[in-house]
């Protein structure tokens, strides 16, 4: 497994799971993870998760605070902020976000609801317990 550890333009930590990659199972994380081989499981987590190019996810269930997609997803996906899918990517599956951006020469099968964020919510400052209960109360 190739996993590497980096530094985001913003100054936070993001993890790779390189091209040679393949990880089936639970994932949970808090900041940035970037797929870059395969994954097959379920996602939660409250960072942000990128596809990409070439990379395949297949999920029972995917939670994230946004979503980024080159490549390929087949999962369910609920985004607090939001989704964005450029060209080339491949996206099954329903979605729920605040925001999603779909680029010319994008495959998406699936349904989409919009929900709307309140511009004070801060997520990461909020206990996960608070947010998986809010979650469960409005999309159980």
């Amino acid at each position: 497994m190739s996993n590497t550890e980096g530094k985001r333009k913003d100054g936070s930590r993001m993890v790779t799971f390189g091209v040679g990659t393949r990880f089936d199972g639970y994932l949970k994380f808090s900041e940035t993870l970037c797929i870059r081989g395969r994954f097959k499981g379920t996602i939660e987590a409250q960072g942000t998760l990128i596809v990409d190019k070439g990379a395949v996810v297949e999920a029972d269930a995917i939670s994230v605070s946004s979503l980024t997609v080159y490549g390929t997803v087949v999962a369910p996906v609920h985004a607090v902020d939001k989704i964005d899918m450029f060209p080339g990517a491949e996206v099954r599956g329903d979605l729920i976000a605040s925001r999603l951006r779909i680029a010319d020469g994008v495959l998406f099968e699936g349904q989409c609801t919009m929900t709307q964020v309140e511009e004070e919510v801060e997520i990461f400052s909020r206990p996960t317990q608070e947010i998986k209960a809010e979650l469960q109360r409005t999309h159980g």
